[in-house]
């Protein structure tokens, strides 16, 4: 079985299969698994807890 790479600060759905490597700053998930979307600094402020 081989593995493959997933850059720093990304998410990774629950049950994806990767299939290749995963860039940096991402939300990927699917099988198999496919980039949704980049991490943007807004993301910081609008889930963050008070």
């Amino acid at each position: 079985m081989s593995s493959f790479p997933v850059g720093d600060n990304s998410i990774i759905g629950a049950g994806s299969v990767a299939t290749k490597d995963v860039p940096s700053g991402v939300i990927a998930a699917g099988n198999p698994c496919k980039i949704i979307r980049k991490i943007t600094e807004d993301d910081k402020y609008k889930y963050k807890r008070d």
